[in-house]
């Protein structure tokens, strides 16, 4: 059975998908770009303001489909440059701090609306 997430605390999703969708225990979270909720709008900032925005929207998501980050299996993490590798690192390793899931990090020739980063996430309960 496939259950539809969706919260306001986490951008609206900017097309014809969901913010993220739960089948057999399983949350897939799509990929999550660095717009403030409150405001609708891009964080203003380098990579570690968008990417700590990025990881409060996947929060977020988590928490209104009863998941943490503990329970984050896989991520995939897309940079506009590898040389934001560092910093990107720095701030996901801050949400996980043990445990971590598994992960692939690419960097992509541009994102939707000129961000820096943009992650999608995978949770099992």
């Amino acid at each position: 059975m496939k259950k539809i997430i969706h919260t306001d605390k986490a951008p609206k999703a900017l097309g014809p998908y969901s913010q993220a969708v739960e089948a057999n225990g399983t949350l897939y979270i799509s990929g999550q770009v660095p717009i403030d909720p409150k405001v609708n709008k891009v964080v203003e900032g380098g990579i570690t303001e968008q990417t700590t925005q990025v990881m409060e929207n996947i929060g977020a998501i988590l928490e209104e489909a009863g998941y943490s980050f503990s329970n984050v299996v896989k991520s995939t993490c897309l940079l506009s440059d590898m040389a934001n590798f560092a910093a990107m690192n720095a701030v996901y390793g801050s949400y996980y701090t043990q445990n971590h899931p598994a992960r692939a990090a690419f960097a992509v020739k541009e994102l939707p609306l000129g961000v820096m980063i943009e992650i999608e996430t995978i949770a099992v309960k």
